[in-house]
C-alpha cells in the first residue's frame, strides 16, 4: 500500500497523498460526449484564431441576417419610403462597431484572464456594478440562444413554409442538439462549427460580391413578389418622426450583440492569448461592418420587405441570383445553420462567466465545477433549459424576442467601457514604477493613459444613450420585461452571497473553541421485523454503544408478537420498545419517540438512528419498500446531534 503513496516532503506531517489510479470506464455517456479529459489535459483543449473566430464570433455575425430585417420592420409603419432610412442607420450602427471594437481590443490586452464587463466592472467600478453587468451579460446570451435559433427556423420556414407549425418544435430540437456538441469540449466544438461559419461567410460574401456586380452592371432588378404582410398591418402610414428612426436604430443595433463576447473568453485562447483574442476581434469586426452595410444597401435596392413568412435574406438571395436555384438554396442553408449555430456563441461564454460569478460566491458554486470534457456542464445544460423555454412561451418569433433582447448587452457595453475608462484615469495617476495588483489584472503606468480614457468613455456614453434609447422605444413591446428582471437577478445575486457569507462565518475555525467530547452516545433502532438485515445493522450499532434501544412501531398486534417472540431470541439482550400507533402510521409515533429521547439528552450527548436497510438486485424493486431512512432524513436533517445512518445488507 505505501508504495502508492508520498508523504509530504515536511517530517512528521500526517497529510498523505494517494494516486487513486482511476480511469473512467467505457459507457454511453463517453460515446455521446467522448472519454473524459484529464485536468492536465486543459492546455490541449485551446483554440488558434481561425477556430476561435468560429466559436465567438458567430453570435455577432449571424446577426446580419435578421438586424436589417428588424430596422425595416419599425420603420414600416411610415411606409415603404421610409426603408431608405435604414442605409444611414446601418453607417451609424458600423461606427458604433468600430468604438466598440477599439475598446474591447483594449480590454482583451489589460485583462488577459477573460471576463469582460463583469472582471473590468468589478475591479474598476464596485461589486453592485459588476453584478449588474453579469445579470445584463447572462441574460443576453440566454436571449442570444433564442433570437438566433428562432431566426435559423425562420429561415427554414421561409425555404419549406409547411413547417411553420412545428417551428417550436425544431428550435427546441436544434437548442438540445448545440449543448451536446458543446458538452463535448470546446476544442471539439470548435471544430464542429468552424464548418458552417465559413461556409456562412462564404456564401454571403458571394451573395453581397454578386449582388454589387449585378447593381452596377444595372442588372440586378426588383424583388418578385416580395410579400407585403408588414406594410398591410399598418393601414394608417405614420410619419417619420425621430422616434421612429431612433426605435429602428435600436433594432439595428442588435447586429451588434456578441462584439463583447471574445473578451469574455480569452482562456480559450492559444499562446500568446491576448493577442490572438485581439486580432480575431479586429477581423470579426471587419467582416461584420462589411456585411451589414452590404446587405443593407442591396436590401433597399432590389425593394426586399420585411416579412414574418420570407426573411429578407431569402428575398435578397433570389433576387441576386435570379431564381430559387442551387445558389440560392446554399445561403438559405449556410444562413440557417449559422443562425442556429450563433447560439453556440452564448453556449461558449455563458458558462464561463457562470463559473466566475459562481467563484465569488454570487451564483451556485457548483457552476465552477468543470466537466468530464473540462467545459461547464451545469452551465451548459442550465442554459439550454432556459433557451428552450423561452423559444417556447415566445413561439419562436424573432420579431417578439428582440425587444427583449439588446438592452442587457448594451447594459453590459456601458459598464465595461466606463469600467475601462477608471482603470485608464487609475493608470494616469501612477508613478512609472508603481503598479496596483487587483483581482482580475495589475495596472502600470501608461503613457497613453488619456487616449485610451477618453476613448473608453466616449464608448460609454454613446452606449449608455443607446440602452436609454432601446429601454424607451421598445419598453411597451416587452423591454419592461428586462426592465424588471435585471434588478430581480442583482437581488438574487446578493441574496446568494449573503447565503455563503452567513454560512462560512458560522463555519469558520477562527473562533471556534472545540467542545468537550462526547459523554454518551444512545443508538435508536428502528425495526420493522426481524431478518437478517436487521441483525447487520444491530452488529453496527454494537460498534457505536452499548447504549442501542430497538424500536418497534405496532400498526398490527399479530405481527407485533411475531416480532416480539423473534427479538427474544435474536436480539442479543437488546431492550425493544414497541409504540402503540392507534393510526395506523409510522414515521409519526417514531419521530415523537426520538422527540422524547432528544428531550432528556445532555449537552454532550448524540443520538444516532441505525436504519436496517435491504437492498434488492434488481434496483427496480427498490420501489416495492419503504425508505425508511430518507424519510427519517428528511424528517430530522436540520436537528442538531441527531445522525441518521442507513445500514444496507445486500439481498442476493
Amino acid at each position: 500500500m505505501r508504495e502508492h503513496m508520498n508523504i509530504e516532503e515536511d517530517s512528521g506531517t500526517t497529510v498523505l497523498r494517494h494516486d487513486s489510479k482511476y480511469e473512467p470506464d467505457r459507457s454511453l455517456l463517453t460515446l455521446l460526449f467522448g472519454k473524459p479529459l484529464a485536468t492536465a489535459d486543459a492546455g490541449e483543449q485551446t483554440i488558434g484564431k481561425a477556430i476561435g473566430l468560429a466559436v465567438f464570433s458567430s453570435d455577432a455575425l449571424s446577426s446580419v441576417a435578421y438586424a436589417p430585417q428588424e430596422m425595416l420592420i419599425i420603420l414600416a409603419a411610415a411606409g415603404s419610403t421610409a426603408f431608405g432610412i435604414s442605409i444611414p442607420l446601418a453607417f451609424a450602427i458600423c461606427a458604433l462597431l468600430v468604438i466598440l471594437t477599439l475598446s474591447y481590443e483594449q480590454t482583451i490586452h489589460a485583462y488577459p484572464g477573460g471576463g469582460g464587463a463583469y472582471i473590468v466592472s468589478r475591479d474598476n467600478l464596485g461589486e453592485l456594478p459588476a453584478q449588474i453587468a453579469a445579470a445584463a451579460l447572462l441574460t443576453d446570451y440566454i436571449l442570444t440562444v433564442a433570437v438566433s435559433v428562432s431566426s435559423g427556423v425562420a429561415q427554414v420556414v421561409s425555404a419549406i413554409p409547411n413547417l411553420f407549425a412545428f417551428r417550436v418544435e425544431i428550435g427546441v430540437a436544434m437548442v438540445i442538439l448545440i449543448m451536446m456538441i458543446n458538452l463535448r469540449g470546446v476544442k471539439e466544438s470548435g471544430y464542429a462549427f468552424a464548418v458552417p461559419t465559413y461556409f456562412f461567410l462564404i456564401t454571403m460574401l458571394a451573395t453581397i460580391g454578386f449582388g454589387m456586380f449585378r447593381y452596377l452592371t444595372g442588372t440586378l432588378g426588383q424583388v418578385v413578389n416580395a410579400p407585403m404582410d408588414i406594410l398591410s398591418e399598418h393601414e394608417v402610414v405614420q410619419p417619420i418622426t425621430l422616434f421612429l428612426i431612433l426605435k429602428a436604430f435600436a433594432s439595428g443595433t442588435s447586429a451588434l450583440t456578441g462584439v463583447e463576447a471574445i473578451s469574455n473568453g480569452i482562456m480559450a485562447f492559444k499562446e500568446p492569448r491576448s493577442s490572438n483574442a485581439g486580432k480575431t476581434l479586429v477581423i470579426m469586426a471587419f467582416i461584420l461592418g462589411t456585411m451589414m452595410l452590404g446587405i443593407t444597401f442591396l436590401a433597399h435596392q432590389v425593394g426586399a420587405t420585411p416579412s414574418e413568412e420570407e426573411t429578407l435574406i431569402s428575398q435578397l438571395a433570389r433576387t441576386a441570383f435570379n431564381d430559387r436555384g442551387l445558389p440560392y438554396l446554399l445561403v438559405i442553408a449556410a444562413t440557417t445553420v449559422i443562425l442556429i449555430m450563433a447560439a453556440n456563441t452564448a453556449f461558449a461564454d455563458f458558462p464561463r462567466l457562470g463559473a466566475l460569478v459562481g467563484k465569488d460566491g454570487f451564483l451556485p458554486r457548483q457552476l465552477a465545477w468543470r466537466g468530464s470534457r473540462l467545459v461547464y456542464s451545469r452551465g451548459i445544460v442550465a442554459l439550454a433549459a432556459i433557451a428552450s423555454f423561452l423559444i417556447i412561451i415566445f413561439q419562436a418569433s424573432v420579431t417578439k424576442l428582440i425587444p427583449l433582447y439588446a438592452i442587457g448587452v448594451f447594459l453590459s457595453f456601458t459598464l465595461s467601457q466606463a469600467g475601462m475608462a477608471h482603470r485608464w484615469w487609475k493608470s494616469g495617476r501612477l508613478e512609472p514604477e508603481q503598479e496596483i495588483v487587483e483581482r482580475g489584472s495589475t495596472i502600470r503606468h501608461d503613457k497613453r493613459w488619456l487616449f485610451k480614457m477618453i476613448i473608453n468613455g466616449f464608448g460609454a456614453v454613446c452606449t449608455l444613450v443607446i440602452m436609454f434609447v432601446f429601454a424607451i422605444t421598445k419598453f411597451t413591446d416587452g423591454a419592461y420585461v428586462v426592465i424588471i428582471l435585471l434588478p430581480t437577478l442583482v437581488y438574487l445575486f446578493f441574496a446568494i452571497h449573503r447565503h455563503y457569507q452567513g454560512l462560512a462565518n458560522r463555519l469558520s475555525m477562527e473562533t471556534y473553541v472545540s467542545p468537550a467530547r462526547i459523554a454518551r452516545h444512545r443508538v435508536i433502532l428502528p425495526i420493522g421485523g426481524v431478518h437478517r438485515g436487521t441483525l447487520a445493522a444491530l452488529r453496527y450499532a454494537k460498534t457505536l454503544s452499548d447504549d442501542i434501544t430497538a424500536v418497534h412501531v405496532s400498526i398490527d398486534e399479530e405481527e407485533t408478537m411475531k416480532i416480539r417472540q423473534k427479538w427474544e431470541i435474536w436480539g442479543d439482550g437488546t431492550r425493544l420498545v414497541i409504540l402503540e400507533s392507534p393510526y395506523r402510521v409510522f414515521l409519526e409515533p417514531l419521530l415523537k419517540y426520538i422527540d422524547e429521547i432528544d428531550e432528556t439528552r445532555q449537552p454532550n450527548d448524540i443520538i444516532t438512528i441505525v436504519v436496517p436497510e435491504f437492498i434488492p438486485r434488481n434496483m427496480a424493486a427498490n420501489a416495492l419498500h419503504t425508505q425508511t431512512a430518507m424519510e427519517l432524513r428528511m424528517a430530522l436533517r436540520f436537528r442538531k446531534d441527531i445522525v441518521i445512518t442507513n445500514v444496507p445488507y445486500q439481498v442476493d
